[in-house]
């Protein structure tokens, strides 16, 4: 018998919109592909940690998201505050049905193909990931860490996420939202003063914006791989308002490494030493702007994945 039938799966379906079509078919695969498991569905984005934090608790060893990179997010955050021998015996999958899916994409699964992304959870092949992690202190003065499997943003594409999430309580619609974010971008801060140590070298300069990713990134880290220990940056450096629509064209092309004002590097760990109006964003989720430094560190295979086949 197949590993993954073992065991009773925990699903988490985080809803996209209001509708229950989405719902129903995943349940109608699963139920044809014969998989025992149980069903939960989140309130709000607020509620995810609480449920994924209930199955690990109730002994679920295939823990399945039916969600975005957020979500995700805040799953494997869930697996790392557990001891290494409960997190050890877990496997996560994902079935995309978020606004941003970019981890999901990374391994082939593809959001409305649920009959392949199932076929391929049930075959139980499991990748140890690597996952990345911001530490730093926040404005009451605690010390707080975040991990991440994409990517954290600082600058302005955190601040274009922090637009979205304003616009899209006021608009409802995503793609409206995010299409009134990048206009109001055109009359919104465009540099941020930075510090920052990467490697051997220190960038002390204005940065318009900076990824650091173990993973994807959105298209900004497009030659990260979330398994080799290493944490791939680009830096963008201020620029005209017509080369920041060149360079976003170049994101969504997948050709982002090529515009003339990002600088690249690949390292273990990056020290923000001064970044004090910059916005930072983990997984698509602001966590605020930290005060005084921080550091983005990764840590090797830590998560068991379930892949492709």
């Amino acid at each position: 018998m197949n590993h993954a039938l073992n065991y009773k799966w925990g699903i988490l379906y985080c809803p996209k919109g209001r509708g229950n079509k989405q719902r129903e078919k995943i349940q109608r695969v699963l139920d044809d592909r014969k998989v025992d498991y149980d069903f939960v569905q989140s309130e709000s984005a607020d509620s995810v940690e609480r449920l994924v934090t209930m199955l690990i608790h109730n002994g679920y060893k295939t823990i399945v998201i039916v969600g975005g990179d957020s979500a995700l997010n805040d799953a494997v955050n869930c697996l790392m505050r557990e001891e290494k021998h409960v997190r050890d015996e877990i496997a996560l999958g994902v079935i995309p049905n978020g606004v941003m899916n970019d981890f999901a994409r990374y391994w082939d699964f593809k959001e409305g193909n649920v009959e392949q992304t199932v076929d391929w959870l049930v075959k139980h092949r499991v990748r140890t990931v690597d996952l990345g992690c911001v530490r730093y202190t926040d404005k009451k003065g605690e010390k707080c860490h975040r991990y991440f499997l994409n990517c954290v943003n600082i600058g302005l594409i955190a601040d274009i996420m922090n637009l979205r999430r304003q616009t899209r309580s006021l608009l409802g619609s995503h793609t409206l939202s995010f299409i009134v974010s990048i206009f109001l971008m055109i009359f919104h801060r465009m540099d941020y003063k930075m510090r920052v140590k990467v490697n051997n070298s220190t960038v002390d300069r204005k940065v318009m914006t900076m990824c650091v990713g173990s993973g994807p990134g959105y298209g900004q880290t497009p030659s990260a791989v979330p398994y080799n220990g290493m944490l791939d940056v680009s830096m963008v450096y201020h620029t005209e308002i017509i080369q920041v629509f060149a360079g976003l064209w170049l994101l969504i092309s997948g050709r982002f490494l090529n515009h003339r004002s990002v600088h690249p590097y690949r390292t273990r760990e990056v020290i923000i030493e001064d970044a004090p109006h910059a916005l930072v964003g983990v997984d698509g989720r602001l966590i605020g702007t930290p005060t005084g430094p921080y550091r983005i560190t990764v840590e090797q295979e830590v998560i068991n994945f379930l892949i492709p086949d």
